[in-house]
This record gives C-alpha cells, structure tokens and sequence, in this order.
C-alpha cells in the first residue's frame, strides 16, 4: 500500500482507502453485519487505513458497523463521516448550526467515539457554502475535542472552490473520474495552493468504468443505479457519474479497444485518477470483500503512457464532456 497526505490534516492515509455506502445496505444487496466485518477487515488487513462512512448510510447501520469494527483493532484506522443530509427537506434553510452539532453528537454516538478524525458537510446547497456561521460551528466543536477536522462533501466545482476559501476546512469529497474530468482543470491546483486534501468518490463512475456492464445488465429495486438515474432521489451525478447509461457503454466500448489485454477496466480508471497528483485518495465502495482486493490491483498497475491518457481525453471529449461537463 502506498500513502499520501491528506491535506492540512496531516494524516498520512492509503491512496486507495474504502467507502461504505453498500456497507449500510443501500446497494439493493442483501446487508448483513457478518458481510460488513469481512468487508472492513479485508480492507485494514491489505493496507487500508482510511474508511468514510456517513450517518445516513444505512440509517446509521454503517457508522455503528464502522464504529464496532475500528474498536476491534489495533492499527490506527482514520475515520471520516458526514452530516447534513439528514434534514427533510434537505434546503439552505435547515442547516442551522444547533442541528449540526446533533447530528456530530448522534454520529459519535453511533461509532462509539470521543472524537472524529473528520467530518463532513455531506453535499448542503449551494448557498450553504457561502454562511459563515455554519463553518464556525466547527471551530467550536475541534475546541470541545469532538471532531479533529472539518471537510466538505460537494456536487459542484464551485461549491469546492467557494468552501475551500474557508480555513478550517481541511478536505474536499468530489467526484472524480474518466467520465467526470472537471475538477482536474481548475480546482485541484487551488486545493493544491491550499494545501487541503482531495478525497475521490464514484471513482468507477457506479460500475460503469468496470467495464462488465451491458445493456442487458439488471440492478434490483433497490438499487440507486435503478432508481435514480434521472436524479429522482438525490443528484443525478451520484449515478453514472449523471451519465446517459448507454452513452456511457459506448464511451467504454472505446476504452476496451484501448486496453485489449484488460477484462477488468477499474485498476486502469483508479490508476489514471491516482496519476493525478493532487488527489490524496480514492475511496471506491465494496459490497463483497474481494471487490476489496480487486480495488487494489490498481496499485501495481504501470502508470498510463502518454498516448493512452491521450487517447482516454479523446473519448471523455467525444462521448462524454458536451452533456455533463458544465452541470457539476
């Protein structure tokens, strides 16, 4: 395993660490907490010591899992949650900063800790971003010695860019990937200047960038690459990267003809990420704990030459970038 970074925190974390969305059961898979211990245990035993969860995954089953599992061992495992999207409706308005102290209260709670390596606004409006008082909030809360440091989860570019003008905020959830190649433009090298953290989510763009689906693959009822591909539940940018499904199946057609040799797409779409030097980590999900290892094939893979990043820019410009480019 290898470790960068992660920004101001200073905590040094691996480049390739776990998000446990599935671990709380909203993947349409069947959950249970025997399949969440072996997925958390697969991923501490290869080198993992960063795990994200937050406290609407799974109605709080994924902190509790995290939580349980961080106890049990004895390596120094950084935990970062998230908080926010709990309010319904989930509107500028909500956000007050007596509600988010409950929320951090209730996810130390759930963990059974006495503070947060790192908590995140879990993707608040837009004009969230720009309230002081809810930043402030945070201070209050590292000085009472229930959370270590605040980050941001974020839809858009700009909201990045709007919250990293904020000093306490030490980190930067985005999606990032082949198909979702903006924040590479102007963000990463403010975050940079910065010096705060970019933790990468949907890296695999929902599966997408696997390259195993087709257009007779089937998602079950409760799976949000069923039910939100319209964005009907939450940001269509969370499923398929906000895609057109097959669009994205003809952008991946392309890239097997670039990598012939490659049943499996994700080491070459996690490699091409980690190329970019800004990026202090990845956090691809798991809902079985060899997806775990498969994960990590990545770190062994030979970095991307020039004429194949050429060539993956080619495709994001010929199939992808005119319909999803500008919205996040």
């Amino acid at each position: 395993m290898n470790y960068r970074k992660l920004g101001k925190t200073g905590f040094e974390i691996s480049e390739i660490s776990l998000g446990t969305w599935q671990v709380g059961g909203k993947w349409g898979d069947d959950f249970s907490h025997l399949t969440a211990e072996k997925i958390l245990n697969a991923a501490v035993d290869s080198g993992i010591n960063f795990i994200d969860t937050a406290d609407v995954y799974g109605d709080g089953e994924s902190e509790k899992a995290v939580g349980r599992f961080v106890k049990s061992r004895s390596e120094r495992i950084f935990v970062a949650t998230k908080c926010g999207r709990q309010l319904n409706p989930h509107v500028n308005e909500a956000y007050q900063p007596s509600v988010l102290r409950k929320f951090v209260e209730n996810s130390l709670k759930n963990m059974g800790l006495e503070t947060l390596d790192l908590i995140q606004l879990h993707c608040p409006p837009t004009e969230v971003y720009y309230r002081p008082e809810i930043f402030e909030l945070f201070d209050r809360l590292k000085e009472e010695g229930k959370v270590l440091n605040l980050g941001i989860s974020v839809e858009k570019v700009e909201e990045a860019l709007k919250g990293i003008e904020y000093n306490n905020v030490t980190s930067v959830q985005i999606i990032f990937n082949m198909f979702r190649q903006r924040p590479a433009e102007l963000f990463f090298e403010q975050a940079q200047k910065k010096n705060v953290g970019i933790i990468v989510r949907v890296p695999l763009a929902s599966g997408l960038l696997t390259g195993k689906f087709s257009k007779q693959s089937t998602f079950t009822a409760g799976d949000h690459r069923n039910f939100n591909r319209n964005g009907e539940m939450f940001d269509k940018g969370e499923t398929f990267s906000g895609i057109d499904y097959e669009t994205g199946l003809s952008a991946v057609e392309e890239l097997k003809k670039l990598f012939p040799q490659n049943d499996n797409l994700a080491p070459i779409a996690l490699r091409w990420i980690l190329q970019h030097e800004a990026v202090s980590t990845i956090i691809p999900g798991a809902s079985r704990p060899e997806q775990v290892t498969a994960n990590l094939e990545s770190l062994s893979f030979p970095d991307l030459s020039e004429d194949q990043l050429v060539k993956i820019d080619s495709i994001y410009k010929t199939y992808i970038k005119k319909s999803v480019h500008q919205l996040w």
